[in-house]
């Protein structure tokens, strides 16, 4: 039953009969004979079938969440299981939000002193892709914005509030200035990120507050493709505070605080919202309560 509902989760995921199959490690045969003899067990018709995927049915999308609480619980009591034999291990798959990719590492650095068994698996992604791949199994943590826009059922820790900054030549309009505000801001030509970021939709929400309509001059999902355009000098962006810090600007590049408003939005921890947690993933979130202080406190004197 667990292998013929781990096929269920791979059809969510990949939304294609062969990449499922290749996913779960097991030819097209057998996944949908596995998913042909859940049907029958079930008595009801899971998937929309022709002469490719389709989608589930409305009987589907009902097992499709009930085969992500079983099959996240059966990993859950072997991963408790292993625990308890040889301690915390494994690989704890996450991932962060562009902007938040520099924190990353106040989380996993200290984790790894305290359980040096433990490997990591880190990558770049969207808010919708964090939630959605979290609630799909298919990450144990994300680190992503917790106000905006819908998380769904997880379990959060607030770690710190993201402040923005004008990335700007140093000899530039604004260069010399302690400050800006969100209207100065919108008469500049801006590389941004690409309107599937959170980031972007926030800073495009703010331009818009003051009468502005984004019309950046370059966009990027890649905060590294922004960052080496700013860092020429010829070219400005919104970022983070945290992470124009981390970049370590050159002399001719300054990151002047934009006030006025004076904006900001919390970014957390999210988990699945599970109980029994996996050890893992309670041993990472109760690291990440420990730290989110310090964490603030850091950040804020950026």
């Amino acid at each position: 039953m667990i292998d013929r509902l781990e096929f269920i989760l791979a059809l969510a995921r990949e939304q294609h009969f062969g990449r499922a199959a290749q996913a779960c490690g097991v030819s097209q045969q057998t996944l949908s004979a596995g998913v042909k003899q859940l049907e029958e067990r079930l008595g009801v018709m899971l998937v929309q079938r022709g002469s490719r995927f389709q989608g589930f049915t409305p009987e589907g999308e009902r097992v499709l969440e009930w085969a992500r609480r079983i099959v996240g619980d059966a990993r859950a009591m072997r991963q408790e299981v292993a625990a308890l034999r040889r301690g915390l291990s494994g690989t704890l798959r996450m991932a962060a939000v562009p902007t938040a990719t520099p924190v990353v590492a106040a989380l996993t650095t200290p984790f790894r002193a305290r359980h040096p068994a433990v490997r990591f698996s880190v990558q770049s992604a969207t808010s919708h892709e964090i939630i959605r791949q979290i609630a799909n199994l298919e990450l144990d943590a994300g680190l992503t914005y917790l106000e905006n826009e819908p998380l769904g059922r997880v379990t959060m820790v607030p770690l710190y509030r993201e402040q923005y900054r004008l990335l700007t030549a140093a000899d530039g309009i604004y260069g010399g200035r302690d400050s800006v505000t969100w209207a100065e801001v919108a008469h500049i030509p801006l590389c941004l990120l690409t309107p599937n970021m959170q980031n972007r939709r926030i800073i495009d929400r703010q331009l818009r507050a003051v009468g502005a309509e984004p019309a950046p001059i370059l966009e990027s999902n890649s905060m590294i493709v922004l960052v080496t355009h700013v860092r020429t000098a010829k070219w400005a962006s919104i970022m983070p505070a945290a992470l124009a810090e981390t970049f370590r600007l050159t002399e001719r590049v300054r990151a002047v605080p934009i006030t006025d408003p004076d904006v900001s939005h919390t970014i957390g921890l999210v988990v699945p919202d599970r109980d029994p947690m996996t050890p893992l993933v309670a041993a990472f979130l109760a690291e990440a309560r420990a730290i989110a202080p310090h964490l603030e406190n850091d950040l804020a004197a950026l």
